[in-house]
């Protein structure tokens, strides 16, 4: 698939057949969030795969929208961790890149996704801190239930002209 096609087609998918997702995309999916570019090379994220359906059954006790993490066979919870980086305020745009990556590789593979924002939310990121034992020095930052989508992809036309200024506003 080509790149400008798995850009127009991702989207958030809140409904996934009950087939698994393999190991080893899992593990291709966080290898491209890890390519993303950080403030100084800084690398603070950390990333949770969870396959295990009675902690993902508890996830929408603490996070409103994230009810479709019960029906997706796996989930991956990127965290921060801006302390000893040269950059610590950047760990966000960090994330956020590792988050798109994410994303867009899923998409590449067939998988759908969808970003549900835990930092900075702190009831959030204390029900992801217990749930999934997460230290406190760690920021949960995101949510993302994946899965093999229960539908289909379709190009979703984004692009605004109105919101381009050329040398100034």
């Amino acid at each position: 698939m080509e790149l400008l096609e798995v850009i127009e087609t991702r989207r958030s998918i809140r409904s996934f057949a009950d087939k698994p997702v393999p190991r080893d995309a899992l593990e291709k999916i966080i290898k491209a969030a890890m390519q993303a570019p950080s403030a100084g090379n800084q690398r603070p994220w950390h990333f949770i795969i969870v396959t295990d359906k009675e902690k993902m059954a508890r996830v929408p006790n603490f996070h409103p929208y994230c009810k479709m993490i019960t029906k997706a066979p796996a989930a991956i919870i990127i965290c921060g961790e801006p302390e000893g980086v040269k950059w610590p305020t950047f760990w966000v745009q960090d994330c956020s890149a590792a988050a798109q990556n994410l994303l867009l590789a899923a998409r590449d593979l067939g998988l759908g996704t969808v970003w549900t924002g835990v930092y900075p939310e702190e009831d959030r990121m204390t029900g992801a801190r217990k749930l999934f034992s997460i230290p406190e020095n760690i920021i949960p930052f995101a949510i993302i239930p994946i899965g093999w989508p229960d539908g289909e992809f379709k190009v979703m036309n984004r692009f605004q002209p109105e919101r381009i200024h050329e040398n100034g506003w």
